[in-house]
């Protein structure tokens, strides 16, 4: 019994020295950088001045500044966009692709290609398809279209490549759904005469709906998130119209150097994010079936 307690005693250690260096990297480069950013939120602060104290007047001032406001529009705009699209188009590819038709390993593989592609890659590419001179959508639509360099166009450019690179992730979590659902009620609705449209709609939608709830929970969560694309691609232009707050955000703390009003615009996205999951959650009993 005591060798049975020293052992346990020396795996226990074991196992804190090994979780060690991940606690300390949680709390050093999460932890207090929440807290700080937090602390900041309600203050002024340059990076090289004393920091001063305003209390909630950061906020005051970009809850009543338009073009802050116009940020949060383009945000709503991106991401709802986003997540219409990377749920739809997903759920109808893997719902064709369930159907076992020849192929469907070349086209899960297709799909998927996208997702594990890097964001400067897939912009590089996306930019020259956009280009208004010589790029592939002039050939297609026989049509000039200057689609990154439009105020109209610019922000319907940057959804589809998102949602572009969304799909085949999503598509693959919905074939998991798929593969979930006992094969013998599709038996039994064929028996009962349904029709393909009928079987989806009343089966196949109601079974998966607890894959559709979180899909649509992790697309809203990381298109509110988005900055890499507009980063590369429009740099938040032209004239504002895709410029985002995880964009303004970067652009106001480490640009302009206004630490206070950037952390104070993080809490802003952290609160629109939160009540929104929130929604998500509570609504969840209406329409996701093992509710």
């Amino acid at each position: 019994m005591k060798n049975f307690l020293i052992k346990l005693t020396e795996e226990k250690t074991t196992s804190k020295i090994f979780l060690l260096p991940a606690f300390i990297g949680t709390f050093v480069f999460i932890v207090i950088p929440v807290f700080f950013s937090f602390v900041l939120s309600f203050c002024e602060w340059d990076l090289l001045s004393p920091i001063k104290f305003l209390g909630l007047q950061n906020y005051k001032n970009l809850l009543i500044n338009p073009a802050f406001l116009l940020i949060i529009k383009n945000t709503f705009v991106f991401a709802i966009s986003v997540a219409i699209i990377g749920i739809t188009v997903p759920l109808v590819l893997a719902a064709v692709i369930n159907t076992k038709i020849r192929g469907s390993e070349i086209f899960k593989t297709a799909y998927f290609l996208p997702f594990i592609t890097p964001m400067i890659v897939a912009a590089i590419v996306w930019e020259w398809i956009f280009d208004p001179n010589n790029g592939l959508l002039i050939y297609i639509l026989k049509a000039h279209i200057n689609w990154l360099y439009d105020t109209h166009t610019a922000m319907i450019a940057l959804i589809i490549v998102s949602s572009w690179k969304l799909i085949g992730y999503n598509m693959v979590i919905f074939l998991s759904g798929f593969s979930g659902i006992n094969q013998n009620v599709y038996e039994a609705a064929k028996i009962d005469g349904a029709n393909p449209l009928q079987t989806f709609f009343k089966i196949t939608l109601p079974l998966l709906s607890p894959t559709i709830f979180f899909v649509l929970v992790i697309t809203t969560i990381s298109s509110f998130q988005i900055f890499d694309l507009i980063y590369l691609m429009t740099q938040g232009g032209p004239m504002e119209s895709t410029n985002v707050l995880v964009y303004w955000i970067y652009k106001n703390a480490f640009e302009f150097f206004n630490i206070g009003e950037a952390s104070a615009g993080a809490y802003i996205l952290f609160l629109i994010v939160l009540l929104l999951t929130i929604v998500q959650w509570k609504t969840r009993k209406k329409w996701v079936f093992n509710e």
